[in-house]
């Protein structure tokens, strides 16, 4: 067992209210200059839709993610539909990348023509010029084109879910039949990223301390493998320097206890930011994974329990700070992906164990809503089971089902404690959930503060020196004896 320090992320869909806050705080810090008008490493989707950039999850197209060989080993789909001969060849012409209209072009306005048009009998108007050359333009494409447009013809058939899924027949146009959700996405941060695989220049690397993927800008020659590696599409060229760039998870915040930009302003505050410990061992036999159904699982299983002992000593042995390893003890993260099992990955099925996991959103069902249908009524909402699979389970419902299961015995719990003064706790046996598990969930996920949805630890600044360990990696040195690990912790689960 290799014990190792993860920053996650987990965003809780049902309360997004798709205001693109996020988008735009994240925006005016890290993107707002010359060359990368047209990334957004934070964006807001309207699903059902095509998203940003167009299509991106085709990766028939875009040749991203993972793939098992004959042999059951894992090899980039890139480099297994290139080789590595074809793979240099095609360095300097790189077949598998998204053009610029599959994002956008960047435009402003021409504000000039207001300013000067005194006198005009005619209403002035601020037309578009486009950021790259500057000439007017005809607006047909940007980052969120489609927002609010769910259930469209056009959002249907551009959906490659859908069409992947053969959802057609499903997922119908009709305003009756009619349903949407926001998908805020970012960098996954992924234990086994496929951008850094791909790389030629060896540029990407994740961060020993806290699994952080960043981009040495001094190494990058921009030659755009990690572009179409990402089956995610979060990583941007940016055209005025050549080189490539990516979501840093605000890493100068997160040193200093600091949620990200995109959390701390979230209006919905559907955010949540904490440490996970996972067994680094364990990491590549989970990706390898045959079977895509079993895939949740085995990433699962790649993250330990903070509480046992054992994991304790090996955190310990390799140089995890103790106040990280109580961090992870009290992270909002481990209790919505691991205790409770309510959270998933973003499509599992590209196997680089992304790091940002998503609750799943619930949808109307019945007018009245009583125990005895409480959950026979799950496979006939509105966002279907299936869509939500090919999401965030590779297609598998069963995981999608019973996450729901546990939302809608928390809201039924709750809302029959609230009304009867007792919580009916014949539905909540059903879904495996005692009253403190369920007071935790709402807890959680509707009325935590700030430092609740927030467990970051500070870096160890005064430990700079010590940071490159025997192992030529980012360590820590212990800061109290060994002997005081197990007073020191508390093992008892909370």
């Amino acid at each position: 067992m290799k014990v190792m320090a993860q920053v996650t992320m987990v965003m809780n869909l049902d309360k997004c209210i798709g205001c693109h806050t996020c988008s735009v705080t994240c925006k005016q810090v890290w993107t707002n200059r010359e060359g990368m008008e047209y990334a957004w490493f934070n964006n807001v989707e309207t699903r059902p839709g095509k998203g940003y950039p167009d299509k991106w999850e085709d990766q028939e197209t875009f040749k991203g993610g993972w793939v098992l060989s004959k042999k059951g080993k894992l090899v980039p789909k890139l480099e297994g539909k290139m080789g590595k001969f074809k793979e240099i060849v095609h360095i300097f012409s790189n077949p598998y990348l998204p053009t610029i209209n599959d994002y956008y072009i960047p435009w402003t306005y021409n504000y000039d023509n207001l300013i000067s048009s005194k006198g005009s009998d005619k209403q002035p108007v601020a037309k578009p010029e486009s950021l790259f050359t500057g000439k007017k333009m005809d607006i047909s494409n940007g980052p969120n084109w489609d927002d609010d447009l769910a259930n469209g013809k056009y959002s249907i058939e551009n959906d490659v879910n859908i069409k992947n899924n053969h959802l057609e027949e499903q997922i119908k146009s009709d305003f009756e039949s009619s349903f949407m959700f926001y998908l805020p996405r970012i960098c996954n941060h992924c234990l086994n990223p496929t951008c850094a695989s791909v790389c030629p220049s060896g540029a990407i690397y994740k961060r020993d301390e806290d699994g952080i993927v960043l981009i040495d800008q001094d190494r990058c020659q921009g030659w755009r493998f990690c572009v179409s590696g990402c089956p995610y599409k979060k990583i941007y060229f940016n055209w005025k320097t050549h080189k490539s760039e990516k979501c840093t998870f605000c890493y100068p915040r997160i040193e200093n206890g600091l949620p990200t930009v995109c959390s701390e302003t979230c209006v919905g505050k559907i955010r949540y930011i904490g440490l996970l410990l996972y067994d680094e061992e364990k990491v590549i036999k989970a990706a390898e994974e045959k079977d895509d159904n079993k895939l949740i699982d085995s990433q699962l299983d790649v993250i330990l329990d903070p509480f046992d002992e054992n994991v304790i000593k090996n955190a310990v042995d390799n140089k995890i700070p103790y106040e990280w390893i109580e961090s992870a003890q009290n992270s909002p993260v481990y209790k919505l992906i691991k205790k409770w099992k309510l959270a998933f990955p973003l499509h599992p099925e590209y196997r680089t164990l992304p790091m940002v996991w998503y609750v799943p959103p619930l949808s109307p069902i019945t007018n009245n809503v009583d125990s005895t249908s409480l959950f026979a009524d799950i496979d006939n909402m509105r966002i279907p089971l299936e869509y939500l699979a090919s999401l965030f389970s590779a297609g598998n419902t069963d995981k999608i089902k019973d996450s729901l299961k546990k939302l809608l015995a928390m809201r039924y719990y709750m809302r029959t404690e609230t009304i009867n003064g007792k919580g009916n706790n014949y539905t909540i046996k059903d879904v495996g959930l005692t009253p403190d598990d369920i007071h935790g969930m709402y807890r959680l996920l509707a009325i935590s503060k700030y430092n609740e949805r927030f467990v970051i630890p500070s870096a160890h600044r005064e430990e700079a020196e010590n940071l490159l360990d025997d192992r030529g990696m980012f360590g820590f040195e212990n800061t109290c004896p060994e002997d005081d690990v197990k007073p020191y912790f508390n093992t008892a689960k909370k």
